[in-house]
């Protein structure tokens, strides 16, 4: 791994940190799930484009389900 890489599977590991703990104060799946997903997919991913799209994807998805 690079630098740009660990600095973006860094970014999304918190991001998804975040979404834990908001899932776990409010009940909710949905965040949950997409955090232990942006946890959990840089170790797998390693093309830096490729990374980045399914880190927005993913991080889009609990907004987009928002009432589940």
């Amino acid at each position: 791994m690079d630098l740009n890489s660990l600095l973006l599977a860094l970014l999304f590991g918190t991001v998804g940190m975040g979404f834990i703990i908001y899932a776990k104060n409010a009940a909710k799946l949905v965040p949950a799930f997409a955090g232990i997903a942006l946890a959990i997919f840089p170790y797998f991913v390693t093309n830096l484009w490729v990374m980045g799209l399914v880190g927005l994807a993913l991080t889009a998805v609990p907004f987009i389900f928002r009432d589940t």
